[in-house]
């Protein structure tokens, strides 16, 4: 077999990568359109699911490709941002993108790069399209970056279109007001192609419907179709009604995005069995790799990794802590948080369930800083305490410790360095984006 040798090696291609974050969150598809022209227009061909959320989107994505997974589909997974290689974003059955695929993809454009100079989110959208084109998937899941309407991934006309839950996020882009933000979310609707929807707001659901109604396109939403009794969510499908009892991602939230996934794979592909439903939701983590979610990194002591990032995402992990707080004598907290996060109301929910709160903050323009954070807590009864070797803190904890429980909770940017660290992986080079 002939190797072939590209003029970049891993390290420089994904330097000039994320070096394209200079150029900031660039809302809008004439860029993404013009260098996707540039590759072949690899989007084109590819049957996908897209899905779309304040919170959860990530999980509903693993559940949609695990289920197609097991049914015996060739199934592509996009999601953003990675925990600590960059690979992670980008898989075809679970496995993710070679090395080789990302170097000679950025190679071959590099000086399209230096000329047009697109967006880092832009680029690897594009590096997915033609990956996933590469590979033959029979579906591509395609998560959203930001908002819906005018992000990258929204030159894709899906088989079917998911939005999992609105709230107030990043507000600067999306709008400040719930309708606004469904407006930009719905934009990943398309013409009369399905679309599902998890629990909204009434003011987002006004929106969602009423573009639903515009493209006419048949909407199924969560509270029509699932629904809670005793001991599971009951699904109902156009067949059968399925029942939810749990899933390896803990939480009752995610019975919800499982259900969401279930009723979005079986209405849309009408031939997927329900034992391959069946087995993609309880072989989710082992399908799709999806971490952070509720994540047990050690049984005793407890230590708990969960994305949550806003504070629709701490009731969520606050909904099942609930659950077990109560056993442990020391609970101790280790946050972390973009400074355009609501993080007064985030801590503000959780301080009452730790006896202790450190915050540690990650290399990144946008993250927040312990000054800010002790400044914004003035007047509060909040007791936050610098933390700056978080790992190190774990390790501690880990070998000392009984009858206790940490929660590194926050950022997907700042786990993933945490994870670096304490699990010995590698971390390529400085993350951050979408």
């Amino acid at each position: 077999m002939v190797r072939i040798r590209y003029k970049m090696e891993l390290k420089p291609a994904l330097e000039k990568l994320f070096s394209l974050h200079q150029f900031g969150i660039k809302l809008g598809l004439e860029s993404t359109l013009k260098l996707l022209e540039q590759i072949g227009n690899p989007h084109l061909g590819l049957k996908c699911f897209h899905v779309a959320g304040s919170n959860g989107k990530g999980s509903t994505a693993s559940f949609l490709a695990s289920i197609l997974m097991e049914h015996g589909f060739n199934v592509g997974l996009y999601t953003s941002p990675h925990f600590v290689r960059f690979n992670e974003r980008i898989k075809v059955n679970g496995e993710e993108i070679p090395d080789e695929a990302i170097v000679g993809f950025v190679s071959n454009l590099d000086e399209y790069i230096d000329k047009e100079k697109p967006t880092f989110f832009e680029l690897t959208t594009a590096l997915a399209f033609k990956y996933f084109e590469t590979q033959k998937v029979d579906y591509a899941v395609i998560e959203t970056g930001l908002g819906g309407r005018l992000d990258a991934t929204n030159v894709i006309d899906p088989a079917a279109s998911i939005i999992t839950s609105i709230s107030l996020e990043h507000t600067a882009h999306l709008g400040d007001t719930l309708e606004k933000v469904a407006f930009e979310k719905a934009g990943i609707i398309k013409k009369v192609k399905p679309v599902f929807t998890g629990k909204l707001p009434s003011e987002a659901e006004k929106i969602i419907a009423q573009k639903a109604s515009e493209t006419s396109s048949q909407l199924y939403r969560a509270n029509e179709f699932s629904f809670q009794d005793k001991d599971c969510l009951k699904v109902q499908t156009h067949l059968v009604q399925f029942n939810i009892y749990e899933t390896p991602l803990r939480g009752t939230h995610q019975l919800y995005n499982a259900a969401l996934a279930v009723r979005a794979v079986t209405e849309t592909i009408r031939e997927v069995s329900f034992v391959s439903v069946a087995e993609g939701i309880s072989k989710v983590i082992e399908n799709t790799k999806i971490e952070g979610r509720y994540e047990i990194y050690n049984a005793e002591p407890k230590i708990i990794f969960d994305s949550a990032h806003n504070p629709e995402g701490v009731e969520s992990f606050l909904s099942e802590f609930k659950k077990e707080y109560a056993a442990y004598s020391e609970r101790v907290l280790i946050f972390g948080a973009m400074r355009d996060k609501n993080i007064k109301t985030m801590l503000s929910n959780l301080a009452p369930y730790f006896t202790k709160i450190f915050f540690t903050s990650i290399d990144d323009e946008r993250a927040a800083k312990y000054s800010e954070m002790a400044e914004l807590l003035k007047g509060t009864e909040i007791e936050l305490e610098p933390l700056s070797e978080p790992g190190q803190y774990i390790s501690l904890f880990k070998a000392k410790r009984e009858n206790s429980c940490m929660v590194l909770l926050g950022s997907m940017y700042l786990l993933g360095e945490i994870k670096a660290k304490i699990l010995e992986k590698r971390l390529d080079i400085k993350t951050g984006g979408v």
